[in-house]
């Protein structure tokens, strides 16, 4: 489970951080800040990596990339969004809101996470739809790095939960890999049981990073891989659904900007955005949300 592992990572990184301190404390105090300042910022090392290759893959795509400076400010934004997601959210706050299913006439939500995450990804979401008194049931993805294939039947009992309880079909909103495990989804299933899909930062024809990933989902979204060309090809029914794709040109995972676009869909672009920062920005919340009664 995703919150438990990412518990005892947070776990470590305070024993090692406390550890450290403990040794050079007494020895030297410059040392002793230094490698907290180390362990602290690795994350945001790590991200800027990201970032350049972002900023270097996305030179010659149809989408305009963003500037330098552009980079920057998303760059930050994600340092303080990514270790919020997954040293809090996640590991700590993952049924901090249950899903919400009231009996009413109002479209309910299904929300579907990305790679390596849980439920509580949502949790500003999640907030705002229960004090709005709407129906959500937010999925978790299991095995964290199986076959986006397997995650098909934990979507398929959201949305009857979802409908049972509102009498509509529901809204899907997915971020990152759970746009395309909404799309598995849509394989085999008949379009109208959903309003729309809308995906934030979805590796609709992969990503460059993928090329690194070893786990199963990760290896599926590879650029032009074979999982990939086969969800393309079974297109037919994801015409049935309407599409509003979510999509950054500082994006740090989901690069270069128009793999995560969809020929036909309402493709919005959030200029500027980080990856995970994307799921958090109010506007894209708020006119992501919208869609409920559009």
């Amino acid at each position: 489970m995703v919150a438990r592992a990412q518990r005892w990572l947070v776990f470590g990184w305070l024993v090692l951080a406390l550890a450290w301190t403990g040794f050079w404390w007494d020895r030297s105090l410059a040392a002793a800040i230094a490698g907290l300042l180390v362990l602290s910022c690795s994350h945001a090392i790590f991200l800027a990596l990201e970032f350049v290759l972002s900023y270097r893959v996305g030179a010659h795509d149809a989408v305009p990339r963003a500037s330098a400076w552009q980079y920057f400010k998303a760059w930050l934004a994600e340092c303080v969004a990514a270790p919020r997601v997954f040293g809090w959210y996640q590991p700590f706050r993952w049924r901090a809101i249950p899903d919400h299913l009231p009996l009413g006439q109002r479209r309910g939500v299904v929300l579907i996470h990305g790679f390596v995450g849980n439920r509580a990804f949502w949790s500003p979401w999640l907030r705002e739809l229960r004090a709005a008194d709407r129906a959500f049931v937010a999925v978790d993805l299991e095995p964290v790095f199986g076959s986006i294939d397997r995650y098909v039947q934990t979507i398929e009992a959201a949305i009857v939960r979802v409908t049972a309880a509102t009498g509509q079909p529901p809204l899907l909103i997915c971020h990152s890999m759970g746009g395309l495990a909404a799309r598995a989804w849509l394989r085999d299933a008949d379009g109208a049981r959903v309003h729309r899909i809308v995906t934030i930062g979805t590796p609709h024809r992969g990503t460059w990073l993928a090329r690194f990933g070893r786990t199963v989902n990760g290896r599926q979204m590879r650029m032009g891989g074979e999982w990939l060309q086969r969800i393309d090809c079974e297109r037919a029914s994801a015409q049935q659904v309407p599409f509003t794709c979510w999509h950054s040109n500082c994006d740090n995972i989901v690069f270069p900007t128009s793999v995560a676009t969809l020929p036909g869909a309402d493709n919005r672009l959030a200029a500027g955005r980080g990856h995970v920062q994307m799921a958090f920005d109010d506007p894209i919340r708020r006119e992501s949300l919208a869609l409920l009664d559009g």
